[in-house]
């Protein structure tokens, strides 16, 4: 926990994807191509309270800021098999310790945690994944053993790990004991973890992202700094809402909550969009499971989105953009007021951005080669047709 940050607190996000309980056969996958049935796996979407400080009424990833307590040198108890490991065994990247976004690369031990930081952060979005949805994402102690670790840098030689289950040893009535315990002091999860014999499951988060928020968009006050990792589960897990942070969730397709958005019955921040895009060119889980393991070694890239503002909308710019500014400025001042999106749009160099003329009109246009073999989200009438663009890795 980096209490020295200036203009953001950092949080920690996870997309939960889960295979559907009914899910299709291959043939009918195969068959149905252009239905969005096609996909055999939904992703979990929790609405903010309305009177939330952020984002209020927004629908959103689970996840929130990191506590102390994710920090917490106990945690090195509940993870004594796997100390030795390098970071507890979810490996290290491939991307130089240089390029790494400061969330990540940031040491730790010299603000006085032994937690490495992405053991950390994984720690805080598995323990908000169960404050915000009562969705427990843990391994019981006894079946630690079987645990698929990291043991070096490359991962290519590793098994790919199957999709993540949901252990059945704890009943309900435990699990939403420990809940209200947990949303009342983060510090009971590590008793948590203690007491029930679980590790959380820090391996079966992959490496996604990490998003700062830009000034002056949502509050001026609150400016998150968040770490956003892939989850694939094999299966759909029970899911109940908090009613106090979180007043609703719903498990859609990726291109069934962009449809939702488009005819304004939800609303999604910038990012949720996004990266839902991603993950329209994988409608089948698996393919998914797959390609955010493989690429989860590569390391990612840290984006503080440029606002330019115009009459008539505004767009985003990110990392790679012709507009990028060479040098950024933290305090998010570095945008401008342009005369109109169109005028942005005769620039046909180097494009990465979202672009928006209101609420429920988001795009994103972009012609530029993701870094750390990550992939562009599929764009404008191309999300209808998702289910033709199969990745091939």
């Amino acid at each position: 926990m980096n209490t020295a940050l200036k203009y953001w607190r950092e949080a920690a996000t996870v997309i939960l994807a889960a295979g559907l309980r009914h899910a299709q056969s291959a043939d009918s996958l195969k068959t149905g191509l252009e239905k969005v049935s096609a996909f055999d796996y939904q992703v979990l979407l929790l609405k903010r309270s309305g009177s939330s400080g952020f984002m209020p009424n927004a629908y959103v990833f689970p996840g929130g800021l990191v506590d102390a307590s994710d920090f917490c040198s106990e945690w090195q108890e509940v993870f004594q098999s796997f100390t030795k490991a390098p970071n507890y065994g979810i490996g290290v990247v491939k991307q130089p310790p240089e390029t790494r976004p400061p969330i990540f690369a940031t040491d730790r031990a010299q603000l006085g945690s032994p937690i490495p930081g992405d053991v950390a952060f994984r720690i805080c979005a598995l323990r908000e994944t169960f404050e915000e949805s009562g969705v427990l994402l843990a391994v019981p102690k006894h079946e630690e053993s079987g645990i698929c670790v990291r043991t070096g840098d490359a991962r290519d030689s590793d098994p790919q790990p199957t999709l993540t289950t949901l252990s059945g040893l704890w009943d309900r009535d435990v699990l939403s004991k420990w809940r209200s315990l947990v949303i009342g002091d983060s510090a009971n999860f590590i008793k948590m973890c203690k007491e029930l014999q679980c590790l959380p499951n820090i391996w079966a988060l992959h490496e996604w992202g990490n998003w700062l928020t830009p000034v002056g968009k949502y509050d001026k006050q609150r400016r998150y700094d968040a770490a956003f990792y892939i989850c694939c589960l094999r299966d759909t897990p029970h899911a109940l809402h908090d009613d106090k942070e979180i007043v609703d969730f719903k498990w859609s397709s990726p291109t069934e909550v962009l449809r939702s958005y488009r005819s304004k019955e939800i609303w999604i921040a910038p990012p949720q969009f996004y990266d839902l895009g991603r993950m329209c060119r994988f409608p089948a889980l698996r393919d998914l499971h797959r390609f955010a393991w493989q690429r989860s070694s590569e390391g990612c890239e840290q984006w503080l989105p440029i606002h330019l503002v115009a009459p008539d909308g505004f767009a985003s710019i990110l990392p790679g953009d012709a507009l990028y500014p060479e040098k950024e400025d933290p305090s998010g001042k570095s945008g401008g007021v342009v005369r109109s999106l169109k005028e942005l749009q005769q620039d046909n160099a180097d494009l990465h951005r979202i672009v928006s003329q209101g609420l429920y009109s988001i795009t994103v246009q972009m012609n530029i080669t993701p870094k750390y073999n990550h992939l562009s989200p599929l764009c404008g009438t191309d999300e209808d047709n998702a289910s033709k663009n199969h990745s091939k890795l």
